[in-house]
């Protein structure tokens, strides 16, 4: 029978350990070819339906996530389908909602692992809202965090961050900045102008951006990507070809593609005065990693629906 996980169910069942652990391993694992293809965006008049899919090697699963999107009524939803690798079953149904949150930050804290500099971090998050929290926590769970500062631009916002997870709340993203050698990027502006500003920059720091996932997006700016001396990407051909932040810096003449790198490379910092950024557009090795993890985690919890979805001889 086929295992229904609610949001409810998943955040239960959910680790932030255990779920860097998971992405450690897919990373590592053998995902070439079109194990992972690139996502299908189908749009609509105001919406769209995104597609991730993936065969994970060496998980005994398949499965996609399907996001359906409408951007007038500012609404979406997400859903997970895994299905048996050898029988095709359909094993489980889980709602994506927390796990797509969950997946970007505990693979920003996979990446962040690789590229920091060695010992307890000092962070900035400029956002303190779902994104910036679930990053500090998976932060938390791998590193020792020294210092924590946040900007936001509402002040009650920031203000409660700071209370919550014993952070500095500071007037402005460059006085945030200025005291940190992780910045976590967790907040586009609504006109989509940078959010973070090259000019910030300092030797040995390592930049997390996650909001510029569509050509329309913008987080950091063209002189970000011009000091970097590395970038290293979840998706490479999607963060070179499909994301906001890249496609300005290639317009302004700034060549990215040659020192922009994969994840799965498992590259590190090298010197300890390389500016190293790490940009995520999210992708399917990440949300079936941690949606198996979730699973597998879960136990007897969840809904065992009727058997009314049947793999059927071909």
């Amino acid at each position: 029978m086929t295992l229904l996980l609610t949001d409810a169910e998943v955040r239960a069942a959910f680790d932030w350990s255990a779920a860097v652990t998971a992405l450690r391993t897919a990373y590592a694992a053998d995902n070439t070819g079109s194990r992972f293809p690139a996502r299908g965006m189908a749009r609509g008049d105001g919406s769209w339906l995104r597609t991730l899919s993936g065969v994970p090697a060496g998980s005994g699963y398949m499965g996609a996530k399907l996001i359906a999107a409408n951007m007038r009524s500012r609404r979406a939803s997400y859903l997970i389908p895994l299905f048996d690798e050898a029988t095709t079953e359909l094993v489980a149904l889980l709602d994506g909602h927390s796990i797509t949150g969950f997946r970007t930050a505990a693979t920003s804290a996979l990446a962040a692992d690789l590229l920091a500099v060695p010992g307890p971090l000092r962070v900035a998050a400029i956002g303190s809202g779902f994104e910036a929290r679930n990053h500090l926590q998976a932060l938390a769970a791998i590193r020792s965090l020294e210092s924590v500062h946040v900007y936001s631009p509402t002040p009650a916002s920031r203000e409660a961050f700071a209370r919550e997870l014993t952070a500095e709340a500071h007037d402005t993203a460059e006085a945030a900045v200025d005291r940190a050698n992780v910045v976590i990027c967790a907040a586009r502006s609504r006109d989509e102008t940078p959010t973070f500003r090259g000019e910030w920059l300092r030797p040995g720091m390592t930049v997390v951006s996650i909001g510029s996932t569509l050509p329309e997006q913008r987080e950091v700016d063209t002189e970000t990507l011009a000091r970097a001396d590395l970038i290293v990407a979840d998706m490479v051909e999607e963060v070179l070809h499909d994301t906001g932040d890249v496609l300005a810096a290639r317009a302004d003449g700034i060549d990215v593609t040659a020192k922009t790198v994969p994840l799965s490379d498992s590259v590190g910092r090298t010197d300890a005065d390389q500016i190293l950024l790490y940009k995520s557009v999210g992708s399917a090795v990440q949300d079936l990693a941690v949606a198996v993890m979730c699973l597998q985690r879960a136990g007897e919890n969840g809904t065992r629906l009727p058997d009314v979805i049947h793999p059927v001889q071909k």
